[in-house]
């Protein structure tokens, strides 16, 4: 048990004991390097106890899993200190009381915080659940929630969460919370999936705002609306739709749930029975005005038909405008003639992608139609493709930033990964460009907070992942030979620029000399084999060619001690 006054690794004073279990305590700490409070939690290593054993493997499993992780609503890993008789896993330190502190002290809560509550840990499921490979919680309860001071919400203790293998029939142990597990998380009944933890989220809603614990009698999930009848028929559709038995009858990711979640009121019987109340009285007066309806629907038809043809007709005025400004003039105005069709938005940013540079201009003319639109369009079908697109045009001809003398990667990434969200968020996760998003996006996030994390030490455990994406980015390249050479020539840029930046770092974590000497290697291959045909990708490729020789040399001084590099 640590002391308090002690210091551990020479780096963190322990400051308080600030919870316990059965073979763990948490402690605050203070970082002496960085003068910034950290939990700490340490596991007891007892050799002769197989149950402790389980333990330490779970504490040691949970922290590598986490140190991968970026998501407002989880809590960081930063170090994992070992020695013969403890673990301490060092993480981010989050004031706050737990949601099952505060439903024993004030009972059931807020419809409408709760909703909020849902959609947060909704986001972070999905985030989870679209991790490569995805990883499943599969311990939602309110006791692992922490409410914070500013209202936000963050998920606690993956100690039982795991990766979900494609491979496997089912899991290895069956583990969770008894009220709030899903059945298949117990007795042999297939793999665990994201099903599973939509279950547990809507059993956990369910305790939450009805302040009826699962874990004790009735042991029933009835209607909410028998324990507070003020409760929105929405949200207990979507709550019985979470819980069902079967996985099949549930909502099938967590996009679909979010989707509803933010529609919940639209759903409430008591909303339909307002609206089908407003119908009635409005046929009443319709029946009278039969006569004037029927001249008003002519009215109304040939209106869209009209809105459809000057629709089409600005578009294909926009494909034949000689320069690209009257382009952009008539598919501006094909937006405002149907704000959430797809194929204006999809010309005006190929009209900007023309001349390859995305001008803050034109950012400013994109943005004022998609912000004005933003409701609509993301009730479309579409978005997530129009949000995807606009993510690549951010990401390879963003031109805010740029100077003769540096290039703007890093910033143009960063302007990106919100739209990429988008795309993984709204899209269908067997949509063409879904993984390819998820890639673009985490790179995004990495290079985005990399500089923090290395100066906060909490960067170890992040150079895998990131490796893991490039190289795919890589292999989807190698797939589409046929694809635009600035796209080509900046993800080669990308893969040169992160080998000679963080090869000791690959090596660190895992990635061997033969993984990045090949990554290399097939960036090296690529950017030869283009002939460039313009001055700005001639620009790229000389500037992508001239970063060779720094690179190898990176890679051969990382695994010049080959102890642990492994080739």
């Amino acid at each position: 048990m640590a002391v308090i006054g002690s210091v551990i690794d020479d780096k963190y004073e322990i400051l308080k004991l600030i919870g316990q279990g059965g073979m763990s305590r948490v402690y605050l700490a203070m970082d002496k390097r960085l003068n910034k409070q950290w939990a700490v939690k340490e596991v007891t290593k007892n050799p002769l106890d197989k149950n402790n054993d389980v333990i330490v493997r779970s504490a040691i499993a949970e922290a590598n899993m986490m140190k991968r992780l970026d998501h407002p609503s989880l809590p960081r890993i930063v170090d994992v200190i070992e020695n013969a008789r403890f673990i301490y896993v060092v993480m981010d330190y989050i004031e706050g009381e737990t949601l099952d502190k505060i439903l024993r002290e004030d009972g059931a809560q807020k419809q409408e915080s709760v909703i909020e509550w849902a959609k947060q840990l909704c986001k972070a499921l999905y985030y989870l659940h679209t991790c490569k490979p995805p990883i499943i919680y599969r311990d939602m309860k309110p006791a692992n929630i922490i409410l914070q001071p500013n209202g936000d919400i963050k998920l606690l203790d993956f100690g039982i969460a795991r990766e979900y293998k494609e491979q496997s029939d089912g899991d290895t142990v069956s583990l969770g919370t008894k009220g709030y597990a899903a059945p298949e998380q117990f007795g042999g009944k297939g793999q665990t999936d994201q099903r599973t933890d939509i279950y547990s989220l809507g059993v956990t809603l369910y305790h939450i705002v009805t302040g009826q614990n699962p874990c004790e009698p009735p042991y029933e999930l009835y209607p909410i609306r028998q324990w507070n009848p003020t409760l929105s028929g929405g949200l207990e559709l979507i709550i019985q739709t979470c819980a069902q038995l079967n996985p099949d009858d549930r909502y099938q990711s967590c996009a679909d749930l979010l989707y509803t979640l933010n529609r919940y009121e639209e759903i409430d019987d008591s909303y339909r029975a307002r609206q089908t109340a407003k119908l009635r009285g409005f046929i009443a007066v319709a029946i009278a005005a039969v006569i004037f309806m029927g001249v008003g629907v002519t009215g109304m038809t040939m209106r869209t038909l009209t809105d459809n043809a000057d629709y089409a007709n600005n578009l294909e005025l926009g494909e034949k405008a000689s320069n690209d400004a009257e382009k952009i003039d008539y598919y501006l105005k094909a937006i405002d003639i149907k704000p959430a069709a797809k194929e204006a938005y999809m010309s005006l940013i190929e009209t900007f992608k023309y001349d390859a540079a995305f001008t803050i201009a034109e950012e400013e003319q994109l943005k004022k139609k998609i912000n004005a639109n933003l409701t609509a369009l993301r009730a479309s079908p579409d978005y997530a493709d129009i949000a995807f697109e606009i993510g690549r045009i951010y990401w390879h001809y963003y031109d805010y930033g740029k100077t003769e003398l540096s290039d703007n990667q890093i910033t143009r990434m960063k302007s990106a990964i919100q739209w990429f969200e988008d795309a993984a968020l709204y899209g269908a996760a067997f949509s063409d460009y879904y993984q390819m998003a998820v890639i673009y996006r985490d790179i995004g996030k990495f290079n985005r907070d990399i500089t923090l994390d290395i100066e906060e030490a909490s960067d170890k455990g992040k150079y895998r992942p990131y490796f893991d994406n490039i190289r795919e980015l890589l292999s989807m390249s190698d797939a589409d030979s046929g694809g635009s050479e600035i796209v080509r020539l900046e993800l080669y840029r990308l893969v040169i620029y992160s080998v000679e930046t963080y090869a000791r770092k690959f090596k660190m974590d895992g990635v061997t000399e033969r993984e990045l000497q090949e990554a290399f290697d097939s960036a090296r291959g690529g950017t030869e084999n283009i002939l460039a045909t313009t001055e700005k990708t001639d620009e790229i490729k000389n500037n992508v060619t001239n970063r060779f020789e720094d690179a190898q040399k990176a890679i051969i001084s990382a695994y010049a001690n080959k102890e642990g590099g492994g080739a």
